[in-house]
């Protein structure tokens, strides 16, 4: 073939409920490590980023994901070294379809040609990464000639948590004959035993104009409200956002029922469907049994991370933070212990996570949404106690950055200097704290807290007043266009 772009693209957008107290909405699970030193997301950029095809010329990618994110998403492509990926920005979650429709629009306009998409989820785990270029390398060269390609994993077990593919033909490049949801653990069975059945990982190979017109036959009005809001985009500090209102009107779809499941029911569309199998170990972590699965094993099937001692318990994943868990005489078990909340489920009822997220969501409690410890963009703070008119918090302040000038109605604060150097704004006052020294912040006053070294900074902070909340902040600037 002649050669071709290639942008590749990771889709960032998902919430991560199952894997609850540990992935939260404000810190999903692609943002999390599980037996790596990288995050889900910085496997999966490094991943396609590692890409070398001969017959293709690789751009920079991109990454579609949460506005509430853009931080992380910047901070974490950062620490790999990859600040070259655009961020296009989600104002709200319209599922896979329109993300997928940013990202094209967004590569066609980068290249000014049709580049081919290679467009993965971030939160999948992959054993072999040379198996993962392999299999991309097919599904490229088959997306050249005009196909929508998939990525299917050749499965290892009769596994009722995934979507099937069947496929048809022989050769490195299957003819996608039909789709298969979730089945029975018997039917699973019959799908392993048959051979021509492949998990659906999500993974989709195509050029640029074939999505868009792929996209514009099924679901014209999905593709009409996309170009829509991405016409009207803007560009700040490096993300990308189309119009608020104008991507709120997107209907929410997922790429496989907008398109990819109706191309082979509707075959006179013209878009021809096919798959390359993927032999590798793949999970794509939507439980706590996955992880349990992918794990390292002691020698009775269990998988123990952080501070943990295990007695006469087998095939159990205990998963510790902040504190240390122990175990007797468990089987089949999951423990889950965050510093303000602990997870205790069956590894057979682990799916069933996302209902206590709902439940507490229900009853208005933060635990299934806010982790303990926050990130923001210029570091991070944790809520170590609190009660009636006080909290205590540790912050962090990342070297060269800065909170927000701002106010409080409701609140005074006592900050102490544990490590590195503060530069404190009271008022018309400017002054330099170092370890063990503090000072304290009125009701009312404008401040500004800094990090000016080149080291992190952390302090103590000591919040007292009629009110604590997170909405009780006035910013007056903010080097990170928040308001």
């Amino acid at each position: 073939m002649n050669q071709v772009h290639i942008v590749p693209i990771v889709l960032a957008g998902g919430s991560g409920t199952r894997l609850w107290p540990l992935s939260r909405q404000l810190y999903p699970k692609q943002f999390l490590s599980f037996a790596d030193k990288h995050t889900l997301l910085q496997q999966a950029v490094l991943r396609l980023e590692g890409l070398r095809i001969p017959e293709a010329d690789t751009r920079p990618g991109c990454t579609v994901g949460n506005e509430e994110h853009r931080f992380l998403l910047r901070d974490q492509l950062r620490e790999i070294r990859q600040s070259g990926w655009k961020i296009l920005l989600e104002p709200a979650g319209r599922n896979t379809a329109p993300a997928l429709t940013l990202a094209a629009l967004h590569a066609v306009d980068e290249t000014g040609g049709d580049p081919i998409l290679v467009a993965t989820p971030a939160d999948h785990a992959i054993g072999d990464a040379d198996a993962f270029a392999s299999a991309l390398h097919g599904a490229i060269l088959a997306a050249a000639d005009g196909s929508i390609v998939l990525v299917g994993i050749r499965p290892s077990r009769p596994e009722t948590g995934f979507g099937y593919i069947r496929c048809e033909g022989g050769g490195p490049v299957h003819r996608v004959g039909s789709f298969e949801e979730k089945p029975d653990f018997a039917t699973a069975e019959k799908f392993l035993a048959h051979g021509g059945y492949f998990w659906n990982g999500g993974i989709f190979v195509v050029r640029a104009s074939v999505w868009l017109r792929a996209l514009a036959t099924f679901r014209p009005d999905i593709a009409d409200a996309s170009r829509a809001a991405w016409a009207a985009r803007t560009t700040d500090d490096g993300f990308v956002r189309p119009d608020k209102d104008l991507f709120a009107a997107i209907p929410s779809e997922s790429v496989d029922y907008a398109v990819i499941e109706k191309c082979p029911a509707q075959p006179s569309a013209g878009f021809a469907l096919k798959m390359v199998a993927l032999e590798s170990d793949w999970s794509d972590l939507g439980a706590w049994d996955a992880v349990w699965q992918i794990g390292g094993k002691d020698p009775q099937g269990n998988v123990a991370h952080g501070d943990v001692a295990m007695e006469d318990s087998r095939d159990s994943l205990v998963y510790a933070t902040s504190r240390l868990v122990s175990t007797i005489g468990l089987d089949h078990i999951v423990i889950v212990e965050t510093p303000d909340a602990v997870l205790v489920a069956d590894r057979a009822h682990t799916q069933d996570v996302k209902r206590i997220v709902q439940q507490l969501g229900d009853q208005g409690r933060e635990e299934g949404n806010v982790p303990r410890l926050v990130h923001r963009p210029w570091g991070w703070y944790d809520r170590i106690d609190g009660g009636p008119r006080f909290q205590v918090k540790r912050i962090m302040v990342a070297p060269k950055r800065s909170l927000s000038l701002q106010m409080h109605h409701h609140r005074a604060e006592h900050w102490i200097v544990v490590s590195g150097t503060a530069e404190v704004t009271c008022g018309d006052t400017t002054m330099l704290l170092t370890e063990n020294q503090s000072t304290y912040i009125p009701l009312g006053q404008v401040h500004r807290l800094s990090n000016p070294g080149a080291i992190p900074l952390e302090i103590i902070e000591v919040q007292s007043g009629s009110y604590l909340g997170e909405d009780d902040i006035v910013r007056l600037q903010d080097s990170y266009g928040r308001h």
